[in-house]
């Protein structure tokens, strides 16, 4: 009996033995399952590579025109001190006068060591991304005439434009 029982203990053959078709039909879908998640997966480094570079541009954007409140703020000086000079009369002391153009002089030389420039107008076109017209007069049309208020940039971003006089044809 105890051959017997070691018979019906052996595994049996399946009775309906699947034919290889159906298990090529799940491999297939397998694949295409893969595929699947590998696109997904490339489609979201992709993505985050993007997110990345994005993210770093804009630090690098913040940490470059940051200042560009305070810029505007000194540039008010600039002017305060360029009319102080202007206005400096024939009787004024030589001295303070030298001092007020040396401060002006250091002022500009800080602005431009951190990347801030004058805007070329007069003679040039009018660009109204780089000036606002505040007048016209006769002269060569659609050409700056005098510049009112000085502009400047900070690297590549206008941080306020000229005011300028536009001519307006003879």
């Amino acid at each position: 009996m105890n051959m017997e029982n070691q018979e019906n203990a052996a595994p049996q053959p399946e009775e309906n033995p699947s034919d290889g078709s159906d298990f090529e039909g799940q491999l297939q879908a397998e694949r295409e399952q893969s595929k699947k998640y590998l696109s997904n997966w490339q489609r979201a480094e992709a993505d985050f590579q993007n997110f990345k570079r994005r993210a770093e541009n804009e630090r690098a954007d913040i940490i470059r025109f940051g200042v560009a409140g305070i810029v505007r703020d000194l540039l008010g000086v600039l002017d305060d001190l360029d009319r102080a000079i202007q206005n400096a009369s024939a009787s004024a002391d030589k001295g303070w006068v030298e001092g007020v153009e040396l401060t002006r002089r250091n002022l500009l030389s800080v602005l431009e060591r951190h990347g801030v420039t004058e805007i070329e107008a007069v003679g040039e076109t009018f660009d109204p991304a780089f000036h606002e017209a505040v007048m016209q007069a006769p002269g060569a049309e659609g050409k700056v005439l005098e510049v009112l208020k000085r502009g400047f940039r900070l690297h590549d971003r206008v941080v306020r434009p000229a005011m300028v006089k536009v001519g307006a044809g003879e």
